[in-house]
């Protein structure tokens, strides 16, 4: 074999509500950089008919942070798309690229409430086949619960330290996204 110039392969992490441009632009990443890119909306339909089918997207979650931790260790960067709404989330992704050898950059797309409608309704009905409904009760919801990230986040700094009762991120990333780490 060839010499092979290898980089640090990174894992970007899709930050961001419903219909706020995350799947645009990690399709954009996919191609600018030939990465690997995992979509659970582009799972969740063909296999379950669902968006969340009584759990079982944490479980396809972990199962593609698993095939991207194998990715990122052979060099290949990797597009999560999930959201990842809390801050424990985009860390623990965070501490799982740094362990697998890679670098991670969270990559946050802000909505205002009015376009993300807009968004949702073009979307809605452009691809009503490949997408899910989302009521404006489901938005609202939504915006309660995200935690969008601080510029301390954004920037990379040091990680937190795992929440109380666990002793690394992975004991907690195999416990919030079941099939992580089997």
């Amino acid at each position: 074999m060839g010499n092979v110039s290898r980089t640090t392969p990174t894992l970007f992490v899709m930050v961001g509500l419903p219909a706020s441009g995350k799947s645009t632009r990690a399709k954009q990443i996919e191609e600018e950089r030939r990465a690997l890119r995992l979509t659970p909306d582009e799972w969740m339909i063909p296999l379950f008919n669902d968006n969340d089918a009584n759990g079982k997207r944490n479980v396809l979650e972990g199962r593609f942070i698993w095939l991207a931790l194998r990715a990122l260790r052979h060099g290949i960067d990797v597009v999560l798309d999930f959201g990842v709404w809390g801050k424990d989330e985009r860390t623990a992704l965070r501490a799982l690229a740094a362990a697998a050898g890679a670098s991670c950059e969270l990559v946050y797309l802000e909505i205002d409430e009015d376009q993300q409608r807009r968004r949702r309704d073009a979307r809605a009905s452009e691809d009503s086949e490949t997408t899910f409904d989302i009521s404006d009760e489901d938005l609202d919801e939504y915006r309660r619960r995200f935690v969008p990230p601080n510029d301390a986040e954004l920037s990379e700094a040091e990680l937190d330290p795992p929440p109380a009762g666990y002793t690394n991120w992975s004991s907690w990333a195999s416990e919030w996204w079941p099939t992580s780490f089997q």
